[in-house]
């Protein structure tokens, strides 16, 4: 039988690692089949204490791979392969039966769901939703989970006035406070956030920010946060991930894949944030992303790369560690002659992408 270690995490240096993971979409229409590759061979880890950023443009499959990673799979989702394996369990996720995956939830792998007002049952007091997320996993008496959803809203410095407001008196930054308090109420060892910032100004932003890191510091939890934003995993992630068309195609400390971004994607992603002062005129990458139910051979990135050679259409790029902690699938970038648009050939050093 498969067993739930809470000491495990203390001895293993990852958290979380996936290997090989793929999660498709597999549908029938009219009596055809469909078969959309959201997360096609995905292979990464996440170590002790770290937050763990996932970046890439909308339909890149960064939802469907943390869906993948939280059990949270429903029909036409499936795991068709690959591996999950978190510190806390010892064997892989989706070789635990239902009655397992249900008991690390919440206790030991927790989610900050996107759009607090989603989350939150509109016609049900704060107190009450702690009670139905959290109140069968902590095993404590009424009274003593009470005074403890008291004690953890205190610490996150936030009024105990508010457990019994209804959503909607709240504001949305006090609500996505309270979606962060509901998910590090039971100190999980390991947190996803699905675009915990997305429609808060950038005060409220700030302030969810450093909420979430001082909470995530405090409990000593793992995080994978996921946003579009990069601006917001500047200030928040220790190491950053880039996907595209559901594969991980860039990975490394996050200083290092601003400061040199190894990937064409990457490196057009960083060069269209606006800066202060920059009268620069930004272009956008030429064509649309690839259609998931039929990618292109080879790379994925290859129909809109400026960079593309011959090799890029028929072979997938592996992952390849290029520099400390630092990896990228790009046959370009694993080369040292590169070519340029015009055809003509330029050293990698030489290379110079406008950001």
């Amino acid at each position: 039988m498969t067993k739930i270690s809470a000491s495990a995490g203390r001895e293993n240096a990852h958290v979380l690692e996936t290997s090989d993971l793929r999660a498709y979409y597999r549908m029938k229409y009219f009596g055809i089949d469909r078969e959309v590759r959201a997360v096609d061979g995905i292979s990464m880890h996440v170590r002790k204490h770290e937050i763990y950023g996932i970046a890439g443009e909308s339909s890149c499959g960064k939802t469907t791979f943390i869906k993948a990673i939280a059990a949270a799979i429903r029909p036409p989702l499936e795991i068709v392969g690959g591996q999950v394996n978190y510190s806390f369990i010892d064997d892989d996720l989706y070789a635990l039966p239902p009655a397992r995956r249900t008991a690390i939830r919440w206790r030991h792998l927790s989610y900050i769901l996107q759009g607090s007002m989603n989350v939150l049952n509109p016609v049900r007091r704060i107190h009450k939703t702690f009670e139905d997320f959290a109140f069968r996993h902590m095993h404590l008496p009424r009274a003593e989970f009470d005074q403890e959803v008291r004690r953890h809203l205190e610490r996150l410095r936030l009024p105990a006035e508010i457990l019994r407001s209804y959503p909607h008196e709240l504001s949305g930054g006090m609500r996505q406070r309270v979606c962060i308090a509901l998910a590090t109420l039971c100190k999980p060892e390991f947190i996803i956030a699905d675009e915990p910032t997305t429609a808060l100004d950038v005060v409220v932003q700030k302030d969810v920010l450093a909420m979430i890191r001082e909470t995530q510091h405090e409990f000593g939890s793992s995080m994978i946060f996921v946003t579009h934003d990069l601006t917001v995993h500047a200030n928040i992630a220790d190491r950053l991930g880039i996907m595209y068309a559901g594969r991980l195609v860039e990975e490394g400390r996050t200083a290092d894949v601003f400061a040199n971004p190894l990937h064409p994607y990457t490196a057009h992603l960083i060069a269209s944030l606006p800066t202060l002062g920059d009268r620069h005129t930004r272009d956008g990458l030429h064509g649309t992303p690839p259609n998931l139910a039929d990618p292109p051979k080879g790379c994925r990135f290859h129909p809109r790369c400026p960079l593309a050679m011959e090799i890029c259409r028929h072979e997938n790029p592996a992952l390849t560690t290029l520099a400390k902690d630092h990896r990228v699938a790009c046959f370009a970038a694993s080369s040292d002659v590169l070519p340029t648009p015009d055809g003509k050939p330029n050293r990698h050093e030489e290379l110079e992408i406008e950001r």
